[in-house]
């Protein structure tokens, strides 16, 4: 059962939670390297949360600050709050013998005890450029495409990389594959994420489930639930998902495609359409993509951070390895995707193809848009 708790007041979400049995809350965010980080607290602590910020160790938090700077609050954002849909007590009312466990989760930002924001919390950092856009009259819009593997445990039930079918490309799992989809997908989609496809990918135990594009934060916010959601689910099934660019040698690795554009505040249009042009961009959507050329080579050790990345950013395996642009061609860092007849012209939209899902989503949004916007400043 889908809990509505669809208001902008925060202690109205807080009453609404303790009618549905909430009884915790996770307070979330990310460290510098994209793994979720969390504490829970009581429901009846979180509207203190809320005015004071909840203390944690930043020290202990790998990229955030050294031992004599450790004293660090989050402040949830209550926009992101939401019932994790697996936790016990979901949809039941009852209680267990030792009261609810009823859980529902809410991401954070990350203060300083002076009040200020962390500067090297990635979703400030995402944060400040989405601002810089808006300063130059736009809204970031992204939609990545997230690539992950299942892989089952061997018989000493220890987690290898061993995938758990042997499909392919759009093939109808035939084990536990398609359920767990399906799983991921209602579990998503409570969370409020609207799920466009799910299906299996290239390689065998590889899938992909896409989800509609959205402003740059909550797009961030999705890619976070995203993650720690498969995760959750696979366990439930009793396999492990990996956002491992490239788990095995030889076959297809796994990415973030992000497709993105700016929309014009004041227009009221995305403002990389141009119907008149040879390929539909607008100047500002081609000086938007010589920014991403530009810099490409300096943030692809946020947008690809692994030694195992650049396993996947090899030839023959539809990964980019070439610093260009293009239609059809997967090969180039970017792709400018046709936009369909039948369809609006305000789908138009450029696909960076270098990222991979075991970066950093708000670090990795924020470079490509620092790179664009730069672009787009200079008139590349």
């Amino acid at each position: 059962m889908v809990i509505d708790i669809e208001t902008s007041d925060p202690l109205a979400k807080i009453e609404a939670a303790k009618e549905h049995n909430i009884r915790f809350v996770e307070l979330q965010f990310t460290d510098i390297m994209g793994i979720v980080k969390g504490v829970t607290i009581p429901l009846h602590q979180l509207d203190g949360s809320l005015k004071n910020g909840t203390w944690f160790d930043g020290s202990s938090i790998e990229g955030f600050t050294r031992i004599a700077e450790s004293d660090q609050w989050l402040k949830p954002d209550m926009d992101t709050f939401a019932e994790i849909p697996w936790k016990p007590g979901h949809g039941d009312l009852s209680a267990g013998p030792l009261g609810s466990r009823g859980t529902a989760r809410v991401i954070c930002d990350v203060y300083t005890p002076n009040g200020e924001p962390f500067a090297g919390d990635p979703r400030g950092v995402l944060k400040r450029q989405l601002e810089r856009a808006n300063a130059l009259g736009y809204i970031w819009n992204a939609g990545p495409e997230l690539e992950f593997f299942l892989f089952r445990k061997d018989e000493n039930g220890e987690i290898k990389p061993l995938p758990h079918d042997n499909a392919g490309y759009f093939d109808f799992s035939t084990d536990l594959g398609a359920n767990i989809r399906q799983d991921m997908v209602n579990a998503l989609e409570a969370f409020g994420i609207s799920v466009e496809a799910a299906h299996h990918e290239v390689a065998a135990g590889q899938h992909e489930i896409d989800f509609r594009y959205a402003d740059g934060l909550k797009t961030a916010d999705n890619a976070l639930t995203f993650k720690f959601t498969l995760k959750a689910i696979a366990q439930l099934h009793g396999l492990y998902a990996t956002f491992m660019p490239k788990p095995i040698f030889g076959i297809n690795g796994s990415g973030m495609h992000t497709h993105q554009s700016l929309y014009s505040i004041s227009q009221e249009r995305n403002a990389f359409a141009d119907p008149d042009s040879k390929y539909g961009l607008s100047e500002l959507a081609r000086s938007y993509m010589a920014g991403i050329l530009t810099h490409a080579r300096g943030m692809i050790a946020v947008l690809a951070p692994l030694v195992n990345s650049y396993k996947r950013l090899v030839p023959g395996y539809e990964a980019p390895t070439y610093l260009t642009w293009g239609r059809t061609n997967r090969s180039a860092l970017i792709r400018v995707p046709k936009v369909s007849p039948g369809i609006s012209i305000e789908a138009t939209r450029v696909e960076v193809r270098c990222p991979d899902p075991s970066s950093n989503t708000y670090l990795a949004f924020a470079a490509m848009l620092a790179a664009g916007l730069d672009g787009v400043e200079k008139g590349l």
